[in-house]
């Protein structure tokens, strides 16, 4: 039975769902997702894992922080530590999807210490993704939709008529082929319809570093992330759906550069939203993967 609960941390109050009892393995969803993307693996993992999926700060039933800076990757990774600790763990496994993975790699970059594996699912290494930016013009094209969602309007355009444009554009496909259902549609609905959610989860955007969306000719005049940023040393599995048509699979190109210790499964009929359409998979990747 899938259960839930509230921890206060680091100024904020997460409220998460949660399944099992055992150590621990968290998964963190991105946008336009809450918990509920999880909810197959929390089923499965909680059989001998405790399962956590906490909806991210901005989303759903957690704090919505008003002020963008609030959303950087400092404090997001904060929020998943400090979840942990107030569980009860010094070592977990993370997995992650979209934005959430975004945090999840930042995590593992500088916490290492409290990993003890790291899934990824269709969420691009930040310097790959900035390589890809910088170097692919079909790539910035893909993320155009970014400057939207950064956007003033990006509020109203996506919520009018009931969130049908939000809709189209991130589930229109898996909605028309019958991956998601009547209730899983109301359930999305309801999320957004928490007061402050759609803007927290544009925040994720509006605080992240697009440069080379926004200023392409600036952007490649710059140092390039991986002159700063530290490779990863936890075990790492990526999944991949190719079918992706936001996260090109020149995301997936050269990570044995950035990660001392990874294994990549490229799945050729999964689009972004793979954990939706082929939950089984998920579980059969990660339960061979972490044993």
């Amino acid at each position: 039975m899938i259960e839930h609960a509230y921890a206060e941390v680091n100024g904020v109050k997460l409220h998460y769902a949660y399944c099992g009892k055992g150590p621990l393995i968290m998964f963190l969803h991105g946008f336009p997702e809450y918990w509920d993307m999880w909810k197959e693996q929390l089923r499965e993992f909680g059989k001998d894992y405790l399962a956590v999926a906490p909806d991210m700060r901005g989303y759903n039933l957690s704090s919505k922080p008003q002020d963008v800076s609030q959303y950087k990757q400092r404090y997001l990774m904060e929020d998943i530590r400090l979840l942990a600790e107030h569980l009860g763990y010094k070592k977990f496994i993370l997995a992650a999807h979209d934005w959430g993975g975004a945090v999840a790699w930042t995590f593992a970059m500088f916490y290492p210490q409290f990993l003890e594996q790291l899934i990824i699912v269709n969420a691009p290494h930040p310097v790959a993704f900035e390589r890809e930016l910088r170097n692919n013009a079909e790539q910035r094209k893909a993320s155009s939709y970014m400057l939207l969602f950064r956007s003033k309007e990006a509020e109203k355009r996506l919520s009018d008529n009931n969130y049908v444009y939000l809709l189209k554009i991130a589930f229109g496909e898996i909605i028309k082929n019958g991956v998601l259902t009547d209730d899983d549609v109301k359930g999305y609905i309801r999320a957004w319809s928490q007061p402050g959610a759609l803007t927290g989860g544009l925040n994720y955007y509006r605080a992240a570093n697009v440069e080379a969306l926004e200023n392409h000719a600036e952007a490649i005049k710059q140092p390039a992330l991986s002159d700063a940023l530290p490779k990863i040393t936890v075990p790492t599995l990526v999944i991949w759906g190719e079918k992706d048509t936001a996260l090109l699979t020149g995301c997936v190109e050269g990570l044995e550069d950035y990660i001392a210790d990874c294994t990549i499964r490229r799945i050729p009929d999964a689009s972004h939203w793979i954990v939706r359409e082929k939950p089984e998979l998920i579980n059969q990747l990660i339960r061979g993967f972490i044993k």
